[in-house]
């Protein structure tokens, strides 16, 4: 499946978008993948359990990824931690080849990549998994990512362990997307810099369209 370009709606879990918003205010400052150090979301800690570190090391034919995190909710989906491990290591000759593209386009470009796969649980009902990797830099150099992992069943309820390793199904690509477009973090109820808004059908007042500069 190839890459889309989105903009930051794409994203469907709101602490997802909260959590792409915070990088998004760092990046829009000079337009530049901030450093892991700066990034420091409201209630961080309320989305450690979801959240996966790594750290990105320039090697040839590709990144290698080293995770940085153990004891995630998302560990018991694969079934055992993985700190220090390789991520193309940790997830196996049979996931590597669905997963390892998402990580290696988010440090190609510099910018996050969004992700929805299906999966099944042990009892056969569909998952969503919904991938968000936020890249940092050092000296111009994509050096660690976080990725936040969100798991959804319209049915309610499901098995999270060994989801990703307790069936023979592979993980269904819906949908896979950087986000390139719109770049900067809008605050809500505010009215962004010259877009215009017409005032009209109100008692008294002219209708014009003001350009806000």
């Amino acid at each position: 499946m190839d890459f889309t370009s989105a903009a930051p709606p794409v994203v469907k879990s709101i602490k997802q978008r909260d959590l792409l918003n915070t990088w998004l205010r760092l990046y829009a400052r000079e337009q530049i993948v901030p450093a892991v150090w700066e990034y420091q979301p409201a209630r961080l800690e309320e989305e450690l359990s979801d959240l996966i570190y790594y750290t990105v090391e320039a090697a040839a034919p590709a990144p290698r990824l080293t995770i940085q995190s153990e004891n995630t909710r998302i560990s018991r989906a694969y079934g055992h931690t993985g700190k220090g491990v390789l991520l193309e290591d940790y997830l196996g000759p049979r996931l590597a080849p669905f997963v390892m593209p998402i990580y290696h386009q988010c440090v190609a470009r510099g910018l996050p990549v969004y992700s929805v796969a299906e999966v099944d649980d042990i009892y056969g009902r569909i998952v969503a998994y919904e991938r968000l990797l936020l890249p940092f830099q050092t000296d111009g150099t994509v050096c660690h990512i976080i990725a936040s992992v969100k798991t959804f069943c319209e049915d309610g309820g499901f098995e999270i362990k060994n989801l990703m390793r307790g069936n023979d199904a592979l993980p269904r690509p819906k949908l896979r997307a950087v986000i390139d477009r719109e770049l900067f973090h809008r605050a809500p109820g505010r009215i962004a810099t010259a877009e215009l808004v017409e005032f009209g059908d109100q008692p008294g007042v002219t209708s014009d369209v003001i350009e806000l500069n």
